[in-house]
């Protein structure tokens, strides 16, 4: 952080930075608020509570109006810019848990961690009715960490978005567009409680990168992108790439004094650098081979370390066959079987690489002329 800002004073932006407004209004009026809630209780079994469900109405809307966002909070204390400042209670037990995790990955005795991700919504406990074939590829790919002495494999199912009660990863809302300063490490948008949108997966996601010293994501191609699971934790991911670890500096999600810090000269940060990946990506007709590229990129920006030429994988199972023959058609590509257990493989490597100070950076030393 450049010394010419200072959190504990008032700053002026140039003009050329100042907010933008003009969007439309979005506030609720009292009867679309109550008929947005009650929507949750449609089930005529609700109606034996009618009379604790309209008391329950009235104490959300008043949330509402009052737009009490975080309505638990502390000051923040040693360790932040500001120690005064008000935070949420369930954002610093996410920062807690995180710095925690970061703790254990840091350890040069303790085990070898590899976060396998099934990138795929498919699940045989919801509507399509049978197992993805991302999972059982990633089964394979846990299978090869697992069997390594050493090594210890953590499964991030997201088709649990899909299929599990109180699942659930907002979208991101790009502070970054703002000032990267306006977006914290880790994401301080998530819980509102004012909107309603509380039990945000990615607090408990978060920490399960940080731990890590390999990731490897295993996922289909959806319409030429990545599957919406997937892209939505990709988006809150953002905070990991420059994030802004002290909200105290910016008096929380103030977009004025996040503006004047980084204009002040902000160092945009990479927390999970170091990190070594695979992803491996399939589909049945077209879009595997930009999905594989942008993934392969996404995760280089952020500062992980692809393992070798293996370990960016993209192929076809089933090319122009019927949907419903796809599992039997994987079961006769043993070829791409091996081939995501060889990218499980090579990241084993490569983490045993980086784990024990062999692996040197062609790149090492050279400044950055674009922090950004």
């Amino acid at each position: 952080m450049s010394h010419a800002y200072d959190p504990t004073k008032p700053v002026r932006l140039p003009a050329r930075a100042k907010p933008r407004k003009g969007m439309d209004d979005v506030t609720l009026s009292r009867e679309v608020f109550g008929e947005r809630f009650r929507e949750r209780f449609y089930d005529p079994a609700y109606q034996q509570v009618g009379a604790a469900l309209r008391a329950l109405e009235e104490k959300a809307y008043e949330a509402y109006e009052a737009y009490r966002k975080s309505p638990r909070t502390r000051r923040a204390g040693r360790g932040f810019a500001v120690p005064a400042t008000e935070l949420s209670e369930e954002w610093l037990a996410t920062r807690s848990t995180i710095r925690a995790a970061q703790t254990r990955h840091d350890k040069r005795r303790g085990p070898s961690r590899v976060l396998v991700i099934n990138g795929s919504a498919r699940s045989d406990q919801s509507c399509p009715g049978e197992i993805s074939k991302s999972y059982r590829l990633a089964q394979r790919a846990l299978e090869v960490v697992e069997s390594t002495k050493g090594f210890e494999a953590d499964l991030l199912d997201l088709s649990r978005l899909t299929s599990e009660m109180g699942r659930t990863i907002y979208p991101c809302k790009a502070c970054v567009s703002t000032a990267m300063p306006l977006c914290n490490w880790p994401c301080s948008c998530y819980p509102n409680h004012a909107l309603g949108q509380t039990g945000d997966w990615m607090a408990e996601i978060y920490p399960r990168w940080v731990a890590a010293h390999g990731v490897m994501i295993v996922t289909p191609v959806n319409w030429y992108q990545a599957p919406s699971v997937l892209k939505l934790m990709i988006d809150r991911l953002v905070c990991a790439d420059g994030g802004n670890p002290d909200p105290t500096l910016t008096g929380g999600k103030d977009p004025v004094r996040a503006k004047a810090l980084e204009l002040a000269g902000w160092h945009y940060p990479k927390h999970l650098a170091g990190r070594a990946f695979a992803v491996a990506v399939h589909g049945d007709a077209a879009g595997v081979e930009g999905l594989t590229s942008n993934l392969t990129a996404w995760l280089s920006d952020m500062g992980l370390i692809q393992a070798g030429p293996l370990a960016s994988l993209g192929r076809y199972v089933g090319y122009y066959e019927s949907y419903a023959t796809s599992h039997a058609d994987l079961d006769k590509d043993t070829a791409f079987q091996r081939e995501v257990e060889n990218a499980a493989e090579s990241l084993v490597a490569m983490v045993k690489t980086l784990r024990a100070k062999d692996y040197q950076a062609p790149d090492r030393g050279l400044e950055e002329p674009r922090t950004k």
